[in-house]
């Protein structure tokens, strides 16, 4: 049952973006770090109800190498166990050239890949330089592309590394346009330890002259990334990576908390009159069904709220 105080749609205003995509990671981002594995009859239940709720980008898993995340090692029979829908995109990470023949295997039509934007993380994360990280990423997109397939390029450490500190927004650029260069549709630009505010958004925004081709992909460790997302909105962007019941984190990030809720997210878009084709009930009612197979209350607000 719906709480009171559903928030009013108002006349959106004339610096938002009258329609917002949302690129839901709840299973793939969101389930990575979960340290109990999670029944895969779960995972598809999940993927399902997530479509059924109005999503219509639900990344569903990664081709990353099972002994780095135990968690997704049924990447392959999920995609062979899922139920479709006709205009749903059901996007998978690939780490690289092993990954995307994994993925092409599997019929997959929309891949991601994963870069840094620092030297430190890039070693730790991908065992790579700043540099030689496109070397890696270049033949993966190449083929994607040639094969059809959209790529989208995240992009982890836009605001803040817990080994280098403040990240340099040009620094951040450059990298960013490599992988738009290299054949990337669109950039995800990530706040992997949840640092940013919405100034540094703003300020990171303007510095690639378009949002054109940016999402968003925010954390909330000190509890803005509705802000920041809302600034990002501001700046023109329009779609926002967000994870049902604000489950996940990174794994190679310990002070990283959980995504944005896509709940949450949902709220705000709903208060600001913002069109995003997803029914808020369905999506609570599926994170608070989640919440229960992992064991704990679910860290988004607006599903306590709605199904504390």
């Amino acid at each position: 049952m719906v709480a009171a105080g559903l928030p009013d749609r108002v006349a959106s205003r004339a610096d938002l973006p009258s329609h917002v995509t949302i690129w839901e990671v709840g299973p793939r981002d969101g389930l990575q770090n979960e340290k109990s594995v999670v029944d895969l009859d779960v995972k598809l239940e999940f993927v399902d109800r997530l479509a059924d709720a109005g999503l219509r980008t639900i990344e569903a898993t990664s081709f990353v190498h099972p002994k780095w995340v135990p968690q997704l090692a049924d990447a392959a029979e999920l995609l062979a166990g899922m139920s479709t829908r006709d205009g749903v995109r059901y996007p998978v990470l690939v780490p690289n050239e092993r990954g995307l023949d994994r993925a092409l295997e599997a019929g997959v039509s929309h891949i991601a890949i994963f870069a840094s934007a620092t030297e430190t993380f890039a070693r730790k994360n991908l065992n790579r330089t700043l540099d030689s990280q496109f070397e890696m990423f270049d033949p993966v997109v190449g083929r994607a592309r040639a094969e059809g397939l959209e790529v989208r390029g995240y992009l982890s450490m836009c605001f803040g590394d817990p080994w280098e500190g403040r990240v340099p927004a040009a620094q951040v650029v450059a990298a960013g346009r490599r992988l738009l260069d290299m054949g990337c549709s669109q950039l995800s630009l990530g706040d992997t330890i949840g640092v940013a505010t919405p100034g540094q958004v703003e300020a990171l925004i303007a510095g690639f002259g378009s949002p054109d081709q940016l999402a968003v992909h925010f954390h909330d460790t000190y509890g803005q990334a509705l802000a920041n997302t809302l600034a990002a909105l501001q700046c023109g962007v329009s779609t926002v990576d967000s994870s049902a019941g604000g489950l996940g984190g990174c794994p190679y990030a310990e002070s990283a908390t959980g995504n944005l809720a896509t709940e949450d997210l949902v709220w705000m878009l709903d208060g600001l009159g913002l069109s995003h084709g997803v029914d808020l009930n369905k999506l609570a009612d599926t994170s608070a069904w989640m919440a229960t197979r992992l064991g704990r209350p679910s860290p988004s607000r607006v599903v306590q709220a709605l199904r504390g």
